[in-house]
């Protein structure tokens, strides 16, 4: 049972990552935001702790910015195989009987 509740975890933390890469990007188009705020700030942080990785290697596209795209494309990618190898290591401790 608590092997379930991991791999559910697992999927939703996948889940709201892509959210807040949602929220960063739409949040991208109101001009003024203040990005220190109490909010705001870890948002960014931990959102484009990621992005960056991306945008090293994908130069936008006139004012378009992909990277957002691609990030979430690898997220979608790689959740299945991750949650995989979880079954796999949940399943040899015994924690999903």
């Amino acid at each position: 049972m608590i092997g379930i509740k991991i791999l559910q975890a697992i999927s939703l933390f996948f889940y709201v990552y892509m959210i807040m890469i949602c929220v960063r990007c739409l949040l991208t188009w109101i001009p003024n935001l203040d990005w220190n705020s109490k909010i705001l700030n870890p948002l960014r942080a931990s959102v484009d702790l990621y992005l960056d990785l991306f945008k090293k290697f994908i130069p936008p596209v006139g004012p378009f910015d992909l990277s957002p795209v691609v990030a979430m494309i690898v997220l979608m990618l790689i959740k299945g195989p991750i949650i995989k190898i979880f079954w796999v290591i949940l399943n040899l401790l015994g924690l999903l009987k």
